[in-house]
């Protein structure tokens, strides 16, 4: 089978990445796309690079339409010449929905599969009426599912694939008194970094006048990533801090973790890592959000159980006091947060929902490839 995936983000690759997995379980599968170097690693053959494609919000999102769109189109094109059995689209949706527009438009008759499609917590009925007029929708969330199917929409849903992936960690002994290993998770975006990182390290540095022998691991997604944060730390006083690149690897080996709210609290939900979560917009960004998001809570753990199993600390709460606080606190009481989680994990889905996940594609794209349809 041909396979064409369309990812945006680091986080999209690695949703694609772990599906053609388990989708080669079942069948051989020649697979090529729109990703970068996690995807490419997969074995999916990269035929559009999206490396400085990740944006956040509406201004950021605007800078890149001059280099996206084209892009979109001139692969719509290709794809409607010479069509795979299966385009697979995940998660961007700024990019994606119009991609799979594009295909329609241009009569493109194979199955599209938008996998994990966007604003999951959003409730937009339009944009989901129209992701179900133009594909198979398959959430990770039942919540969407439930959204979708409130406006008659298809909509599947088998469970979150992390459960499948994520593996919690064996308990850890207390942090010592006086010290403590902290992982700092700023995202993956520019944005992200120039925002988070410094107060994150003003926290790390209030977090050592009380434990003065804690030490941090900083996360880079990417290389670009890491020179952003090198970069940073060139102008900063020297600190007990390194920068790694496994994300997951550094949440099973660290005692607490602070996370730019996203896919990795998640991840540090299911590892059992002590997690707090910030976010900081810039100021036009934030005003936008609030006023399209009235929501508790944007942290996927308290999302899906509509609860605050993690702190959060959003805009102008999210300062390196507050920030040093929650990071003190979780290292004084570490399992503070154990049955959250498990119920978390619980509510994803079932053991094996990586499997079902890509038995429902192929099933999907069986079903649209057959005669009559």
């Amino acid at each position: 089978m041909r396979v064409f995936f369309s990812t945006g983000e680091a986080s999209g690759e690695l949703l694609a990445s772990e599906l053609l997995g388990a989708m080669r379980e079942r069948i051989g599968i020649d697979a090529y796309g729109i990703g970068d170097v996690r995807l490419e690693s997969a074995g999916v053959r990269i035929v559009q690079r999206t490396r400085g494609w990740s944006s956040l919000g509406v201004f950021e999102a605007l800078r890149r339409l001059p280099r996206i769109v084209p892009a979109g189109l001139r692969i719509a094109l290709t794809l409607r010449r010479d069509p795979p059995d299966l385009v697979v689209l995940v998660d961007f949706g700024a990019f994606n929905v119009r991609l799979a527009r594009m295909l329609r438009t241009m009569g493109f008759a194979r199955p599209i599969v938008y996998y994990a499609p966007p604003s999951a917590w959003l409730d937009n009925a339009r944009r989901a009426q129209r992701v179900a007029s133009l594909c198979d929708a398959l959430t990770l969330f039942r919540h969407q599912a439930d959204f979708y199917r409130s406006l008659g929409l298809p909509i599947g849903y088998v469970g979150h694939p992390l459960v499948s992936t994520v593996a919690t960690r064996a308990p850890h002994p207390p942090a010592p008194a006086d010290g403590g290993v902290v992982a700092l998770m700023p995202g993956s975006r520019a944005g992200e970094i120039e925002r988070h990182a410094p107060r994150l390290l003003d926290a790390i540095a209030r977090v050592r006048e009380i434990r003065p022998n804690v030490s941090a691991v900083f996360v880079a997604v990417d290389d670009d990533a890491q020179r952003h944060l090198e970069h940073l730390l060139a102008f900063r006083s020297p600190l007990p801090l390194e920068i790694v690149r496994d994300a997951r690897a550094a949440l099973r080996s660290v005692d607490v973790a602070a996370i730019a709210s996203g896919t990795a609290v998640l991840e540090a939900a299911l590892i059992g890592t002590p997690a707090m979560a910030l976010y900081v917009l810039s100021a036009p960004q934030a005003k936008i959000a609030r006023r399209v998001y009235r929501g508790k809570y944007i942290t996927l753990p308290n999302l899906v159980l509509d609860e605050p199993v993690v702190p959060e600390l959003l805009q102008e709460a999210a300062t390196p006091a507050a920030l040093a606080d929650a990071i003190l606190a979780l290292l004084a009481d570490p399992e503070r947060q154990r049955d959250g989680y498990e119920r978390v994990r619980v509510a994803l889905g079932p053991p094996d929902s990586l499997q079902r996940n890509a038995d429902w594609v192929l099933a999907a794209a069986a079903e649209r490839a057959a005669p009559g349809r």
